[in-house]
């Protein structure tokens, strides 16, 4: 490792390792390099480091990483960690300390005969040997899965497997994205394929939304091992079968008969076999062009579909009205297999600069009803009106919520290992509000399914557009064009009087902004700023003056299906957190270790956050949040009252160098409460913070609040305006203060 990778694992400088070097005789010599760059043995400075009293500050992640790189490339570790990480995720945390605490040659044995439990489920298992020079690698993997969990271990595993790998352009499909795709398909979807299954996200919020039976395929052997081991993880009672291959050349499962697909294809693939495959079986709705790979994926899901099933996929926007592809999308809607288009805004996932769309399809039955109709929802609504919304047939605004299954491989040329530190554990592209998002699908999905011929559109949402208007000379399927953005019947008088009424709500927000930024009693404190001395949460922990109730990633229950169980309380999702809003979430937000109810005086901590994010990443939780159930990504410290003030906690935890010291990642921000700081301060002297710190997240939800309330009465009178149901006002009569004229001359 070099002088910077010890900076980093002690949490100093470069410049005091430097000094180590120079000071401490035994510290320990280079054991490769050169002199300009030596490079040193990681477990004799981590002795080292450990006789000094000095603890890790690199996440239990990031000393994976390390230990990997140390052996090299073409060691071929990570793969021969894979069954270890399977067997690991059954133990409990006391029995993989004590593993991780045996002597080199002991552990190696141990590991040997842990990973001999691996079932027959994992493509190209293989009985594993470990060597001595393994033992680091196997400890630091231990340190993870207890640390992190055994998904985190997972994905670093795969990470640099696919870096040393011939791979190229892989992406993980969001897990919010995920689940939204997995809400899709009917409740009574047992069996379940995904041929492109990648890191198994998909499959995995299969199992969580009840399917019992698991089918995946990918062409990389990594990513077909690294799906069978998370579905070991996630669905450890459910039927698993991965293989690994090329789908459409040759399909591992050509007889088999599913409930459902899930997939999230490759994009743009210019050798997915369109001449040796021009007299398949499975083109029933014509011959995909050779530039459309994506519809020979999407009639290769229809052709493995029960008749009635449904095919969920997340595709390009470009399939939707290129010219090429529009024979094929003709048939698919002249014989009903095309149910619904959603767009999702760009960022949502990988590639980034595009906005996807999710495309659900259904195998007709033979003798079943026509249909008449394809639901067209615009999820990229959310970039655009943010909380504005946009008003209703009635005048009334409908809140937008905008704001984070598998890995696929893409063939388009984009790098494996730009794709791989780009994406995060959790497979998500960037912070974003699923939540919202799946409410403004899912509900008109239901609506729709229950009773097409009676949906009812909502402008700007959704609209549900007849067969023959869609098979004309183009035939575009882009929900953008067929969603109208208002209703043709709104009441001019309904509107006057909603806009009056945000008026008065926008004026009162105003007065509570300004009176929450009026507080005054701020005094400097000195020639120089405060210093004081810090303890991190870990050593609160460990005196009792707190306790930690760890997050843990979605997917993580372990029980059979992995189904979200009932609840009858509220979940505080990390949204919530954000925003100071009562908890929202439901039993799919569920936090894994959900059994302890959330407290007044807890202070809550956001487990992930964007970089150079603005939102409130701490707060405490009031009475509106006492007994609600802890959701996912939330890092739960209850206080000691009699010791530490709730708001003092949160104000300094809450402090973005605190977080950015105690953080990993780039595009997403990963936070180890552990290593996150608190002054040592008397009670009293801590109240004075914690209320000073309370008034600021006041403040901020305030501003929040008005930003919501200024942008929505902006977006009501626009669209007054352009829809020819409001007038602009009479510059020269006397109109009111707002500028809005009465609604009775209206």
């Amino acid at each position: 490792m070099t002088a910077a990778e010890i900076s980093r694992i002690a949490g100093v400088t470069r410049a005091t390792v430097s000094n180590w070097r120079r000071r401490h005789d035994d510290f320990p010599a280079p054991s490769a390099g050169t002199e300009a760059s030596p490079l040193y043995d990681l477990s004799a400075v981590q002795a080292w480091l450990r006789g000094r009293g000095h603890t890790s500050a690199a996440s239990p992640t990031e000393e994976l990483r390390t230990a990997l790189r140390l052996l090299g490339p073409g060691s071929g570790v990570a793969a021969r960690l894979f069954p270890l990480v399977a067997a690991t995720s059954r133990r409990t945390p006391e029995e993989l300390a004590e593993l991780a605490a045996l002597p080199d040659d002991r552990l190696i044995a141990r590991a040997e005969k842990t990973a001999e439990e691996l079932p027959a489920a994992v493509p190209e298992a293989e009985p594993v040997r470990y060597g001595p020079d393994d033992a680091g690698a196997v400890r630091a993997l231990l340190g993870c899965v207890r640390e992190a969990g055994a998904q985190a271990a997972l994905d670093v595993l795969a990470e640099r497997e696919l870096d040393e790998g011939a791979a190229s352009g892989v992406y993980q499909t969001p897990e919010g994205l995920a689940r939204l795709m997995a809400r899709l398909l009917p409740a009574a979807a047992s069996r379940v394929l995904d041929p492109a299954c990648g890191s198994g996200t998909l499959l995995a919020a299969a199992a969580r939304q009840g399917a019992r039976e698991l089918f995946g395929q990918d062409s990389l052997p990594v990513q077909g091992r690294r799906t069978a081991v998370r579905l070991l993880i996630a669905a450890p009672e459910a039927e698993t079968a991965v293989r690994v291959g090329d789908s459409l050349r040759a399909d591992a499962f050509p007889d088999l008969p599913v409930d459902a697909v899930l997939c999230n294809p490759p994009f743009a693939d210019r050798d997915w076999g369109h001449d040796e495959l021009a007299y398949d079986p499975r083109w029933a709705y014509g011959l995909p062009p050779r530039f459309e790979s994506e519809l020979a994926w999407v009639q290769h899901a229809l052709a493995h579909l029960e008749p009635g099933g449904h095919a969920v996929m997340l595709l390009p926007p470009a399939l939707a009205f290129r010219s090429s592809g529009r024979r094929v999308r003709a048939e698919l809607i002249r014989a009903g297999a095309l149910r619904a288009v959603v767009s999702l805004p760009a960022r949502a996932a990988y590639p980034l600069h595009i906005g996807l769309q999710i495309w659900v399809l259904q195998r007709p039955e033979p003798g079943g009803t026509d249909r008449a109709t394809v639901l067209f929802v615009d999820g990229e609504g959310e970039q655009r009106d943010g909380a504005a919304g946009t008003p209703s047939a009635t005048g009334t605004a409908t809140a937008g919520a905008g704001s984070r299954g598998g890995s696929r491989s893409r063939r388009s040329g984009s790098s494996a290992s730009a794709a791989s530190s780009a994406t995060t554990s959790s497979g998500s592209a960037a912070p974003f509000d699923w939540e919202g998002l799946s409410e403004r699908v899912l509900g008109q999905w239901a609506a729709f399914t229950a009773s097409p011929d009676t949906y009812t559109d909502e402008p700007g949402v959704a609209r549900a557009v007849p067969l023959v208007d869609l098979l004309d000379d183009v035939v575009d399927v882009t929900p953008a064009r067929h969603v109208r953005a208002t209703a043709a019947d709104i009441d001019p008088a309904a509107l006057v009087r909603h806009v009056h009424d945000l008026r008065e709500q926008l004026a009162e927000q105003v007065a509570a902004l300004a009176s929450a930024s009026a507080s005054g009693g701020w005094q400097p404190s000195g020639a120089s700023a405060r210093e004081w001395r810090t303890a991190t949460v870990s050593d609160l922990a460990r005196g009792g003056a707190l306790t930690v109730l760890r997050a843990a990633p979605p997917g993580t229950r372990g029980s059979k299906g992995s189904t979200a169980p009932a609840v009858d309380r509220p979940v505080l999702t990390a949204q919530d957190v954000s925003t100071g809003t009562p908890p929202s979430g439901g039993a799919v937000d569920l936090h894994a270790d959900a059994a302890q109810p959330v407290a007044a005086g807890d202070v809550l901590v956001r487990a992930v956050a964007g970089s150079g994010s603005q939102a409130a990443m701490t707060r405490v939780a009031d009475d509106r949040d006492a007994g609600a159930l802890l959701g996912q990504h939330i890092h739960l410290l209850r206080p000691d009252p009699a010791r530490l003030d709730p708001w003092f906690l949160a104000g300094f935890l809450g402090a973005d160098d605190n977080i950015a010291s105690a953080s990993t990642g780039s595009t997403l921000v990963h936070v180890t409460p552990g290593r996150l700081r608190v002054p040592l301060l008397p009670l009293e002297e801590q109240r004075r913070y914690g209320e000073a710190f309370r008034r600021v997240y006041e403040l901020r939800a305030a501003v929040r609040r008005t930003a919501d309330l200024a942008a929505d009465t902006a977006a009501t009178l626009t669209t007054g305006l352009t829809a020819g149901v409001l007038l602009p006002p009479d510059t020269l009569g006397s109109p009111d203060a707002s500028g809005i004229p009465d609604s009775r001359s209206a």
